[in-house]
C-alpha cells in the first residue's frame, strides 16, 4: 500500500473545487450578522478529534460563551477580535498565528471579511466549562525559545542539532499542543511519525521524505501537514524555524 504524503495548504483551497459553502451558522449562536462561510477540509484524523483546513467568512458576532474546541489559527486576510469575558479584547490580523484553548470565555467578533488556516482539536471526553484563566494565545515568532538540552543521538544521521522550543499550549489530555520551534542543520533517521503535525515555516528550507521515497520540499511561508503514521525523514541543510500544532492519537 502506498505511503501517505505531506499535505500542502493553499489559501484558495482545493485546486479543482476551491472553497465550498458550509452550512449557515445557527441563528441562536449569533449576536449579529448573517455570515456566509466557505471552507476546504484538508485533513480529518481517523478518530475524529482533529480537523484542519482553510476557512473564510463575512462579518458577524457570535454569542458569548466558553469556546467549544481547541483551535489553532493562522490569519491570512482580514482580522478577528476575541473579546474575553474579563480580560478585554485582542485583535489578530493577517500574518498572526494564535490559539484559543477550549473553555476560554469569549466572544468571536469579525468586523470584516477574514480568511484563515485552522486546526480544530475536538475533545469531548470532559464536559465543556468556562475557564476564566484561559485566553487566546498569540504565537510570537520573535519570542525567546528555550534550548532543548536532551537529544537521543540515535534519532539522527547527522550530528545532533541545536534546537529551541517555546510550548504555547498543551491541552489537559497532553495530546494536542502548539508552539514555536527552531533547529540548526540536521538529518533525522527515517521513521514513522506518531503525531499529525501542522507546520508553518517562518525561516529556512528543507525536505521531508516518506517511506516510498517521495520528497516534499518546503521553504519559508509554506504551511503543510504531516499525517500520523507516515514514513518520515526530516532534513534541513540550513537553519529552520516554524510555528506548529500537533495531535497524537
Amino acid at each position: 500500500m502506498p505511503d501517505q504524503t505531506v499535505i500542502k495548504y493553499d489559501r484558495n483551497g482545493d485546486s479543482e473545487t476551491g472553497l465550498q459553502p458550509w452550512d449557515p451558522i445557527p441563528a441562536e449562536q449569533l449576536q449579529s450578522g448573517s455570515p456566509l462561510q466557505t471552507a476546504h477540509t484538508y485533513f480529518d484524523s481517523a478518530d475524529g478529534h482533529l480537523t484542519t483546513g482553510v476557512w473564510d467568512c463575512t462579518p458577524h458576532v457570535m454569542v458569548a460563551g466558553p469556546y467549544p474546541v481547541d483551535e489553532f489559527m493562522i490569519v491570512l486576510e482580514g482580522s478577528i477580535i476575541i473579546e474575553h469575558e474579563t480580560q478585554g479584547a485582542r485583535t489578530f490580523r493577517a500574518g498572526d498565528c494564535f490559539i484559543i484553548p477550549r473553555g476560554t470565555p469569549c466572544t468571536w467578533r469579525q468586523d470584516e471579511y477574514a480568511l484563515k488556516y485552522f486546526a480544530i482539536h475536538n475533545n469531548n471526553d470532559t464536559p465543556l466549562q468556562s475557564e476564566t484563566n484561559l485566553n487566546a494565545i498569540l504565537a510570537n515568532p520573535d519570542a525567546e525559545l528555550s534550548i532543548v538540552t536532551q537529544h537521543d543521538p540515535t534519532l539522527y544521521e547527522s550530528e545532533e542539532p541545536e534546537t529551541g522550543l517555546l510550548l504555547l499550549y498543551r491541552d489537559p489530555s497532553g495530546k494536542f499542543q502548539a508552539g514555536v520551534w527552531d533547529c540548526s542543520p540536521m538529518k533525522r533517521v527515517a521513521t514513522r511519525i506518531e503525531r499529525s503535525e501542522l507546520m508553518h515555516i517562518l525561516e529556512g528550507s528543507g525536505s521531508i521524505t516518506n517511506s516510498d521515497g517521495v520528497v516534499f520540499n518546503f521553504q519559508a511561508g509554506d504551511t503543510f501537514l504531516v499525517p500520523a503514521g507516515m514514513g518520515y525523514q526530516w532534513q534541513n541543510d540550513e537553519y529552520v524555524k516554524k510555528i506548529f500544532c500537533s495531535y497524537t492519537p
